[in-house]
């Protein structure tokens, strides 16, 4: 970070609520102990930057800021990210929060120009560092399509498998690798996330929207597939606390459904993966 970076500060007391209320969303029941501290990647739902609604765009992102798009009409992506928990925050206490653009550049794709760019995140309480974290999007090329004519990305039924398909059926056919857990998306569900995480990118709620930016229906959030592998290894006992959590999206999970996150190749310790209803592998963390 230089001098002239342009940066993104905010400080807040962390309230109890948040952490409450996504313990509701995932129907958890916490622990007394929970209660004192924000659980690893459970920040997301702190220190967030509340935009007046003349700032959003189309699409519900915000026009300018960090990231500022860079050009109108290009559609974002979330695609993974890193995140290093140094200590857990405490509630009812003070924390500040500073972003920054740390890299940008350009590539070109099948479907023309893409923008990569990452977001430094440091969140300090007590006057140490508690959390840092690199949030990597991409920003597509803007689509010449009107809802009406927008191609659909069509998918399998959440389901069931194609038996046409031969990893799906592979993978039906292999034993599912524990530990795991499994979750309901739903169209609820999606909106409460949403707004507890104060995002209102119209692909995870707006069936008619979600056909402008090529998809054929509801969008699970990449966050919500990061924060449930992650917490997976927390709800098993593997701790997250000085360690590098690094996730990557692999390919869109579309449509109302049952996921399943589960321990990766290597066990729990060195990572997690998320699998659409119809076995297909959407999202994978890595444990260092």
């Amino acid at each position: 970070m230089t001098d002239s970076t342009p940066l993104l500060r905010r400080t807040e007391t962390l309230a109890p609520e948040p952490v409450e209320s996504l313990a509701g969303v995932l129907d958890l029941d916490l622990e007394p102990a929970a209660t004192a501290t924000v659980p690893p990647l459970w920040h997301w739902l702190y220190l967030l930057d509340r935009r007046p609604q003349r700032d959003l765009g189309p699409d519900g992102h915000p026009s300018s800021g960090i990231p500022a798009p860079p050009g109108p009409g290009r559609p974002r992506m979330f695609a993974g990210g890193r995140v290093t928990t140094h200590a857990l925050l405490r509630l009812g206490e003070e924390a500040t929060r500073t972003s920054w653009v740390a890299e940008t550049h350009q590539k070109q794709g099948r479907s023309g120009p893409l923008t990569f760019v990452t977001v430094r995140i440091e969140i300090e309480q007590r006057g140490r560092l508690a959390v840092t974290e690199e949030q990597d999007i991409v920003y597509r090329a803007p689509s010449r399509a009107t809802p009406e004519t927008a191609p659909r990305r069509q998918r399998r039924p959440a389901a069931t498998m194609e038996r046409s398909d031969p990893v799906a059926e592979k993978l039906r056919q292999e034993p599912q690798r524990q530990p795991s857990l499994e979750l309901d998306v739903t169209p609820v569900l999606l909106f409460r996330f949403s707004a507890l995480t104060y995002n209102a990118h119209r692909i995870h709620y707006d069936r008619e929207w979600v056909r402008r930016e090529g998809y054929d229906d509801l969008v699970v959030h990449g966050p919500l597939q990061a924060l449930l592998m992650g917490d997976l290894a927390r709800r098993h006992g593997v701790s997250l606390l000085g360690r590098e959590f690094a996730y990557r999206l692999v390919s869109p999970m579309v449509g109302p459904q049952r996921l399943r996150v589960q321990a990766g190749d290597e066990g729990l310790h060195a990572g997690a993966e998320t699998r659409s209803a119809a076995g297909h592998l959407t999202a994978v963390s890595s444990l260092r």
